[in-house]
């Protein structure tokens, strides 16, 4: 045994390195040149977790819809009880519910809307998987199961758990339906309690895109920048 072990660890450093390797080329946004490493990589160890997570947010990145689901697909079949698995498998089916013809798009929406249910099942804090469903919910016509009343419902979900995200969640589901005042109210309620950059971006955003009005859109724009400066120098 002891013999064995002694041949394979160069074997393990060897692995070891490469990984460390294409994580770090991904963790750069290197995606395309990490990602043959990581092929090379899961033929070796077919059930390795990161490696098939990373592999399947290369393909995310790209747009590779089908690719991304097949791995999401693997993740969660592979780990049943990561919230995470089924939220990224959700969201890739739903792009690529975008991209196929509208009858095949139909059957996939229940399972899109159960991916995102059972993420929020497994972490019932999951704050993307409610984002989710409010996009899913607003956005599929009524005639399918469309409700801006089941929207509603998961941002005020939203605003047990994080009140930032619930006020930005009211602001997209207003802007959405075109209550463009309302939905800067809410907005700036977001920014007055935690001033995300995120929440300056969704309210210059509505400014210049919808409210027509640049000058605020672009002051707006000025805060973030302020605040991403002031973020690099307390690093």
């Amino acid at each position: 045994m002891k013999h064995i072990l002694f041949l394979l660890f160069p074997f393990l450093l060897c692995a070891q390195s490469s990984f460390d390797k294409a994580q770090k080329l991904f963790d750069d946004g290197k995606h395309e040149q990490s990602k043959p490493i990581f092929e090379a990589l899961l033929k070796a160890n077919p059930s390795n977790l990161k490696i098939i997570e990373n592999l399947g947010d290369i393909a995310g990145n790209s747009k590779s819809w089908v690719e991304a689901v097949a791995y999401y697909k693997k993740l969660k079949d592979l780990k049943p009880s990561e919230a995470d698995y089924y939220y990224k498998y959700g969201g890739a089916t739903g792009m690529l519910a975008l991209e196929v013809n509208r009858f095949r798009a139909l059957g996939m929406i229940d399972e899109i809307r159960e991916s995102f249910e059972k993420a929020i099942k497994l972490d019932p804090k999951h704050i993307d998987a409610r984002w989710a469903l409010i996009e899913y919910y607003m956005q599929l016509p009524r005639i399918i199961g469309g409700s801006e009343a089941k929207a509603v419902l998961y941002s005020d979900e939203l605003m047990k758990i994080s009140a930032v995200d619930g006020y930005m969640s009211r602001g997209r589901i207003d802007e959405y339906y075109k209550r463009y005042k309302k939905a800067e109210i809410q907005y700036k309620k977001a920014i007055a309690i935690g001033s995300s950059a995120e929440s300056y971006r969704m309210l210059a955003d509505l400014y210049k895109n919808k409210m027509n009005e640049p000058a605020k859109a672009s002051a707006i724009l000025q805060k973030i920048k302020d605040l991403n400066s002031t973020s690099k120098e307390n690093i």
